[in-house]
């Protein structure tokens, strides 16, 4: 776009006041109603640059001074390789085009569109041609029909994984009581690299118990309830579980919960908020403090976040540590907790982020949708 200025936009703004030189009562209608329309309105010209924009519009997109930036802000660059010709290809040819269900991320959340652009010629006397561009998210209409679906996933995979881990436990535990014999025999014996082999085998045992245990953890909280409830008490309900580990490990629980936030499907979110307070105490072994937000978000979330003084995440890319059976904790961890805090969050339409606290320890931020249909 060459060395273009960046500005905002002008955008009709709900609470502009009306120009005392307007008389024309139906042009002033018109302004009024395009700030309320449920759409997203932008009127540019030939140069690509916003010359007004309703309030929707700046909710949907990111806006800067020009809408053909604007839109590249948000789509895939392979898909949609040039916004520039394309609205000018539009305007030229002087008709309707529409583009259906268009990929936008703004705030790293995938939102779809439906875009409309058309023109018309300026009233004033220069002639200049104006593209409109019409902007209706469709997110909700995309995504919320695959609901079932998913769930009818997340279902059959809790019931595999209770029916796998049940089938699995048995032989297990008979395998690991031998194991223990015969380790006691050989001990009499002074045989040690046999039982050194045997400690190994016992070691990988424990490993697949642990995994079980949590596939059986997970398979449960799959047919958790849906009774909406206020979020602190979700949390107090898995806190209740933790008591007596934070105080072995002399670990403070702080609460910070913001007040009147809406009701939320209960679902999962006792599981998530279970794994989340176990990493922060595992992170503190000689003791500290877990603090633990809510509040609102600007995007109509609730967000919950898990601050502790721990010893920090392992690793700049935090986005590993969602990844199955990644663990830092040696002999201790599966590697599961996370990742399946991450399904369970991502199933309800949220997102789960981690990073270092600037002075020490790690935060875990949730944001979780108000108006919540899924588990």
């Amino acid at each position: 776009m060459g060395d273009r200025k960046e500005n905002q936009p002008g955008i009709i703004s709900n609470s502009q006041s009306n120009p005392a030189n307007e008389k024309s009562f139906p042009e002033l209608s018109l302004k009024e109603a395009i700030k309320y329309l449920p759409l997203g309105i932008v009127f540019f010209d030939l140069e690509m640059k916003i010359l007004e924009a309703n309030p929707h519009a700046a909710e949907i997109i990111n806006l800067s001074e020009y809408i053909d930036k604007s839109l590249a802000l948000g789509t895939d660059e392979k898909i949609w390789q040039n916004w520039t010709e394309i609205l000018k290809r539009c305007i030229s040819r002087g008709k309707t085009q529409k583009f259906d269900e268009v990929e936008y991320t703004l705030h790293d959340q995938k939102k779809h569109l439906n875009l409309t652009c058309t023109c018309f010629q300026s009233v004033k006397k220069t002639g200049n041609h104006v593209g409109i561009l019409l902007i209706e998210d469709i997110t909700a209409k995309t995504v919320f029909p695959n609901k079932s679906h998913e769930l009818e996933r997340l279902a059959a995979v809790g019931k595999h994984a209770s029916r796998v881990a049940h089938e699995l436990n048995n032989p297990l535990d008979g395998i690991l009581r031998y194991i223990n014999l015969t380790i006691r025999a050989i001990e009499h014996e002074n045989l040690e690299k046999p039982k050194e082999y045997l400690e190994q085998c016992r070691q990988g045992l424990m490993r697949m118990i642990r995994i079980i245990k949590d596939l059986l953890e997970f398979s449960r909280c799959t047919y958790a309830p849906l009774e909406s409830l206020p979020i602190e008490q979700i949390i107090e309900d898995a806190l209740k579980t933790l008591n007596l580990k934070a105080e072995a490990l002399n670990v403070q629980i702080l609460r910070d919960y913001h007040p009147g936030l809406p009701k939320i499907k209960s679902g999962s979110l006792f599981q998530v908020f279970c794994n989340l307070t176990k990493n922060a105490l595992d992170a503190m072994p000689d003791g500290g403090e877990i603090k633990i937000s809510t509040y609102p978000a600007e995007d109509d979330t609730i967000v919950v976040e898990f601050r502790d003084t721990g010893t920090g995440l392992p690793t700049e890319n935090t986005e590993v540590i969602f990844e199955p059976f990644f663990t830092t904790k040696e002999d201790k961890g599966t590697g599961l907790g996370l990742a399946i805090c991450r399904d369970i969050i991502k199933s309800r339409y949220g997102r789960i982020t981690a990073r270092n606290a600037p002075e020490g320890g790690s935060i875990f931020t949730v944001n979780l949708p108000t108006s919540d249909d899924s588990r």
